[in-house]
């Protein structure tokens, strides 16, 4: 990952040593040998991380970070420097460092691994910040809408399907395929699909409860609350959002919180796909998952309580470790009513025979369905499929 890095040092050895390894490593560098030229050389070259001494000639270096700090909170901060003292590290941090490291540095590995964190971090924030303003965009343009929504539920439907994922999105060796086929009203489900850090990926699909404007309204607050928690994770270290079964509960202490008169149905889950472990909670979501693992396919038969309904509800995690080879569909309830008349669990049976090929593709399974993408139905149909291939 090449970077400019300004590094602020008023020992002219130390700079050139750093200099040129950083240079060797395929960075761009800019040197400053006091504060004050440290801080007009962030302004004048815009750096994407700074590295900083403390013990600087004419000013504090903990004055040096503030000042960086309160000019560009996201520009990512490491101090080196001599000064060994816990409490120096500590104002550091305190003052908007984002890491610190003593020198002499005897092994340049960790300042390797400490850049590398923290531009990956900061490349979330940046993203996630550019997904926020995206979100918040489109949250205006609907208030907007909104008071059109009566008269022309079509404007809800195609603002619905820009909020969507791209499809066909990889992370890794997992491809993700998504298909959203409107009724003839407008309803609530959603899917959406996004990386957590650089090792995991969140995914889920809802199903807000009835027609109409109001449920397409609540499947866009639900994205907004999904959106809030992996904020919270990339810029606080907040945990949450990795725990299917913790983001279920917080959902549904929200929901119940904002009085929003409706519930939905969720099935959320979380890749890991360092380990691939798979982690998954459903909130009263139906038809349950399918898993082809390349020998079969099989339901991942856990119920659980739908998000809205009960203030107290209790959520369970699953786990289970992914194959080489691998298919995971999820589906909403629409997708039953194409399937002979028989009890709810027994028709859902039915979905089996048609996923019996792990290198078999999303498009095969609504051909083998019969579903058109022009014909009319009472519900949507919401399908997302995760592969694994290799």
């Amino acid at each position: 990952m090449s970077s400019r890095i300004l590094s602020i040092d008023d020992d002219a050895g130390i700079r050139r040593s750093l200099g040129a390894y950083l240079e060797d490593c395929g960075h761009e560098v800019i040197e400053a040998a006091d504060g004050r030229s440290g801080l007009e050389a962030f302004e004048r070259g815009q750096p994407e991380l700074v590295l900083c001494d403390l013990g600087l000639p004419d000013m504090s270096g903990l004055e040096v970070v503030a000042a960086l700090h309160a000019r560009s909170p996201d520009t990512p901060l490491i101090v080196i420097s001599g000064m060994a003292a816990v409490g120096d590290a500590v104002q550091a941090l305190k003052r908007g460092a984002w890491d610190y490291i003593t020198k002499p540095i005897a092994d340049f590995g960790v300042l390797d691994t400490a850049i590398t964190h923290a531009l990956e971090r900061a490349g979330l924030i940046r993203q996630n910040r550019e997904q926020q303003a995206r979100l918040e965009a489109m949250n205006r343009q609907l208030a907007h809408t909104l008071r059109q929504l009566q008269e022309d539920e079509e404007a809800a439907r195609t603002l619905q399907q820009r909020l969507l994922p791209p499809d066909g999105l990889g992370f890794g060796a997992y491809r993700f395929t998504r298909r959203l086929l409107p009724s003839a009203y407008l309803s609530g489900d959603f899917i959406d699909y996004f990386a957590l850090d650089g090792q995991r990926i969140g995914f889920y699909l809802a199903d807000v409860a009835g027609h109409g404007a109001a449920s397409a309204f609540v499947a866009v607050i639900l994205k907004t609350l999904v959106g809030r928690y992996l904020r919270a994770h990339v810029r606080q270290g907040d945990a949450t959002i990795l725990h299917p079964a913790q983001t279920l509960a917080q959902l549904n202490r929200d929901f119940c919180a904002e009085g929003l008169d409706k519930h939905a149905t969720m099935l959320y889950g979380v890749i890991d796909q360092r380990e691939d472990l798979l982690c998954w909670g459903n909130a009263g979501h139906f038809p349950y998952p399918l898993l082809h693992d390349g020998v079969g396919a099989r339901f991942l038969a856990h119920p659980g309580r739908p998000i809205g309904l009960f203030e107290n509800a209790r959520y369970q995690e699953h786990c289970l470790h992914l194959p080489q080879r691998c298919r995971l569909l999820i589906a909403s309830d629409g997708l039953l009513e194409l399937l002979p008349p028989q009890p709810r669990a027994g028709r859902a049976e039915g979905l089996l025979p048609h996923l019996d090929d792990v290198d078999g593709s999303l498009e095969n399974f609504m051909q083998r369905l019969g579903l058109e993408q022009q014909a009319e139905r009472i519900d949507d149909i919401a399908l997302l499929e995760i592969d694994r291939h290799g």
